[in-house]
């Protein structure tokens, strides 16, 4: 017996990355168990949340065109379709970005006192920002960090100059502190290209990391609870045909993303340690999912990410696939034990 009927899935977002998530919700939505759950599709975008789809249990899925689309009450999260009044009793979040990954939509759901599927929201908030993160896990020394420069907008520019040139060598990353998918990111080779890689960050958030590039192996790996432990999944070695894994290698094909990862059982269990202890000292809730490089000098951390992708070509859906799991049934796990 489940412990709730009526889910919410929460997609579309108020970033860059608003279109990822509406593929990964309606993945999501296609695979909770149909038999157990009431399915709504919530499409959330700038504050005007509609009522995209709906699968009632052992039910086909209604769509509703988007003109038509039956506004969601915020006043208590529910909504009138199909002359019912539905109160939602669970939220599963796909919205990549903001409100979902920066911990808004989760500090909502906390305030009416509706579970939800990810960490929650202070959580969220340290994990979304790249240099809160970093400086949390460097203070817990489960893994290396990256120099790293923080900017915020406004700086003097020689100011920063000064600072890459004492903690830095080419080529660095810089990217925004907040974001997905790449957006915004720029390796960068030469001093002179910095000035315009930091104001491409800008365009995304107004603070930006600028970070010692590592060479090495990238891995990912995903952690979730069980309800009895933090269970992790086989990693994934990512190879990307250009400089690095942006939005193109990411979603255009052009990378190998190998699961499982050819690496030794010494690496593999460093690297889902590493992972689940992460998961735990911070309060991780759902499916996360950890990236690493493995350079010659040790792992190190890269980002976390509390609402990974969840396409059919993701990378979470892979390794649950190569765990030999079915889908339907993780979820169930991951909506059960949030």
């Amino acid at each position: 017996m489940s412990k709730y009927k009526t889910i919410a899935v929460i997609y579309g977002s108020d970033s860059s990355e608003w279109e990822v998530s509406c593929r990964s919700g309606e993945f999501v939505a296609s695979r909770i168990d149909g038999n157990e759950y009431d399915v709504y599709e919530i499409f959330a975008r700038f504050g005007k949340w509609q009522l995209a789809a709906v699968r009632k249990r052992n039910a086909m899925r209604v769509t509703f065109p988007e003109e038509a689309r039956p506004e969601v009450d915020k006043t208590d999260f529910s909504v009138r379709v199909l002359g019912e009044h539905v109160k939602f009793d669970f939220a599963y979040i796909v919205q990549h970005g903001a409100p979902g990954e920066t911990g808004q939509m989760e500090g909502y759901l906390e305030m009416l006192g509706i579970p939800c599927s990810t960490c929650d929201s202070s959580v969220c908030s340290i994990v979304f920002d790249k240099y809160a993160c970093k400086c949390y896990i460097r203070d817990l020394g489960l893994a290396k960090c990256a120099p790293d420069v923080y900017v915020r907008h406004g700086m003097d520019h020689a100011e920063v100059d000064a600072q890459v040139a004492a903690k830095l060598q080419f080529p660095v990353f810089v990217k925004p502190t907040q974001g997905g998918s790449s957006f915004g990111v720029t390796r960068v080779s030469r001093r002179e290209e910095l000035g315009h890689a930091i104001q491409y960050a800008f365009s995304e958030n107004h603070t930006v990391l600028i970070e010692q590039g590592i060479t090495g192996r990238e891995l990912t790996c995903a952690a979730y609870f069980d309800g009895e432990k933090v269970a992790t999944l086989p990693l994934i070695e990512i190879v990307s045909e250009n400089e690095y894994f942006d939005y193109d290698a990411k979603y255009n094909g052009h990378s190998q993303e190998i699961c499982p990862a050819p690496v030794s059982d010494e690496i593999r269990e460093l690297v889902q340690s590493t992972t689940a202890r992460i998961y735990f000292r911070l309060g991780c809730k759902g499916v996360v999912r950890m990236d690493y490089i493995l350079a010659e000098d040790g792992l190190y951390f890269l980002e976390i990410n509390t609402i990974p992708g969840m396409t059919s070509a993701s990378l979470v859906p892979r390794m649950v696939r190569t765990a030999g799991l079915d889908m339907t049934a993780f979820l169930s796990t991951l909506i059960e034990n949030s």
